[in-house]
Formats: structure tokens, C-alpha cells, sequence
């Protein structure tokens, strides 16, 4: 039986670049569908986050341009805490899913594995217990 169930990952930019956020926001997204089988119609809503020094585009262009045209998006600027992670985009996909959240696959893309070290894996995947 699906359940509603929370998607999750992060990708670094080398620079505030509108091509590089394209890429990096459809390369994560993709890589999170694909590990977890989810389907366009299972997709409810997506929250994207950008640390303060991305004001290049909105995150949203790039899941746009990826294909995801009639989910609800949102962008927001995640808190400047002193010390995080720079050029930093975060993704929360709520989507139905037959999954439990011990076989959920987050994704940590393109050096923002160190956000979660304690849970990342070398591909970038990982589940709340750390399982892959």
C-alpha cells in the first residue's frame, strides 16, 4: 500500500553558474527517482533550497527542464549558518511510494556527501539507518 513518503538529497555547484544549477538540479532529481522507482504521477509536491551564494536561477528551472512541469515546486533560500557547505542546493520530494522509510534512498551528489557522512555511501546513496 503507498504511503506518503519524503525524498531527499543535496548537490554542490563549482560556481554560481544557471547551466551548472540546470544540470546538477536534473542529475539529482533523476538520481533520486531512479533509486527509489518513482513515477511522474507518484510526485506530489518538491521544496529546492540554494545556499545564499547561488542567485544565478531558481533551482526549479532546472526540475522543469528535466520534465517535471505539472508538480507543485518551491524554492527558498536555505539559512546562512557560518561555516556551511558553500554553492549548496537541497531537495525534499513528497511523493507516494510503496517504499518504508528504512529502504528509502537519499542522494548526496557532487561533494555534498560531506553534509551526511554519517549516512552517505560512495555512489551518494543512503537510507535513514545508513542502509543502501
Amino acid at each position: 500500500m503507498k504511503s506518503v513518503r519524503a525524498f531527499r538529497g543535496a548537490t554542490q555547484l563549482e560556481a554560481d553558474d544557471a547551466a551548472e544549477m540546470r544540470e546538477a538540479v536534473s542529475q539529482l532529481l533523476e538520481s533520486i527517482i531512479e533509486a527509489n522507482g518513482l513515477k511522474d504521477e507518484d510526485l506530489i509536491s518538491i521544496l529546492l533550497t540554494a545556499t545564499k551564494d547561488l542567485r544565478c536561477e531558481f533551482p526549479a528551472v532546472g526540475a522543469r527542464m528535466f520534465g517535471i512541469t505539472d508538480v507543485p515546486l518551491i524554492c527558498a533560500q536555505e539559512i546562512d549558518v557560518q561555516g556551511a557547505l558553500p554553492r549548496t542546493i537541497r531537495i525534499l520530494i513528497h511523493a507516494e511510494s510503496d517504499l518504508s522509510r528504512a529502504q528509502i534512498q537519499h542522494k548526496y551528489l557532487r561533494g555534498a556527501q560531506v553534509l551526511r557522512p554519517d549516512l552517505s555511501g560512495k555512489d551518494g546513496s543512503v537510507g535513514p539507518s545508513g542502509n543502501k
